[in-house]
């Protein structure tokens, strides 16, 4: 396959926004004092306070898992439980990294749309005070969700409530933050902060940065010893400048909401397109920049070899078709007259 050559596997795939790269060559001046006490990294610092409330604290890092796990590790214990979806990021594909650096069990939900309700949880919410099981501590939810659903601020609310009840956390994973809060065209701060979510992975690179991810405590005192976490975590960058340097591109003139919003329209676009084909069933809701479908077996890897995705569940033939901030009509229109034809 050809290495520039756009397709529908990961938004991950995809390049880095041009602005984002100019904010990189600006950051690149001169000489800044390393891990983190750069001029950058105050004022993004300030600008993640601005979006979700004085009382936000941030601290930046290299990798998606690397803000799961840390965020985990800071508001549990190794006797804790972690309840999520069986579809989750967490569970699914961090290589048990959750479980290893934080000693917690993993609870699972099976879902059917990789969203929770509290009905679910409550069936797991036992034996609190009871040495011999692990106590439940955090329900972490993804925003948007890996099969492309999205909570409406009502439904995390709800979530937030329960597990404030049972004296809990409630973590987001929002690897795909940006792509629900364009879908749900509301802020960050309507769908988090005031829905009372205690910690945050807050993402970019799957909107147009390079690389780099923000961990969000937006209760005050949850990130106490937390710099000590994120340093054994080898988390703790010496040229900060380069990871917060590129959240200043990406809330200037609201680029995330740009990306977002564009790789939106490109799955609803796709999903459009292919719902007139009888063959092909989609099998999620489209929200953010997900489609889900079940294509016949026999196209699937004459597809593959034009624009490559990932299949989602070998059984079924449910295919993921991800759109991206650089993803054009073009493509949708050239990938559908292919399936068209086979």
């Amino acid at each position: 396959m050809e290495q520039n050559k756009r397709g529908f596997a990961s938004d991950n795939n995809a390049g880095v926004h041009p602005d984002v790269l100019k904010k990189l060559s600006e950051v690149n001046i001169g000489h800044a004092i390393a891990y983190g006490g750069d001029r950058f990294t105050d004022e993004a610092v300030q600008k993640f306070k601005e979006i979700f409330g004085k009382q936000a604290s941030t601290y930046f890092v290299f990798l998606g898992t690397a803000a799961n796990v840390l965020s985990l590790k800071a508001i549990t214990n190794s006797y804790h439980a972690i309840i999520c979806a069986e579809t989750a990021h967490i569970n699914v594909d961090e290589c048990g990294a959750p479980e290893k650096f934080t000693g917690c069990k993993l609870i699972t939900i099976p879902t059917p749309n990789g969203k929770l309700a509290p009905a679910d949880i409550k069936k797991q919410l036992h034996g609190f005070g009871f040495e011999h099981h692990a106590q439940p501590k955090v329900i972490s939810i993804t925003q948007s969700t890996e099969l492309g659903t999205v909570y409406i601020p009502r439904e995390i609310k709800g979530l937030a409530d329960l597990a404030h009840e049972y004296n809990m956390y409630l973590h987001v994973d929002g690897a795909r933050l940006a792509n629900a809060a364009a879908s749900l065209g509301i802020s960050f701060k309507e769908m988090i902060t005031d829905t009372g979510v205690d910690v945050l992975s807050f993402g970019g690179t799957k909107n147009g940065l390079m690389y780099g991810e923000a961990i969000v405590f937006l209760k005050e005192g949850l990130d106490i010893n937390f710099k000590y976490y994120r340093k054994q975590g080898m988390q703790l960058a010496s040229k900060m400048r380069f990871v917060s340097g590129q959240f200043l591109a990406y809330f200037e003139n609201d680029l995330w909401k740009q990306n977002a919003t564009h790789a939106n329209k490109m799955a609803q676009l796709l999903a459009s397109e292919i719902s007139t084909i009888k063959e092909i069933k989609i099998t999620q809701e489209v929200s953010a920049n997900g489609v889900f479908a079940i294509v016949p077996k026999e196209i699937i890897a004459t597809l593959q070899e034009q624009f490559f995705f990932y299949v989602w569940n070998e059984e079924t033939n449910e295919v993921r078709w991800m759109t991206s901030w650089d993803t054009q009509e073009a493509d949708i229109i050239k990938f559908v007259t292919l399936l068209k034809k086979f």
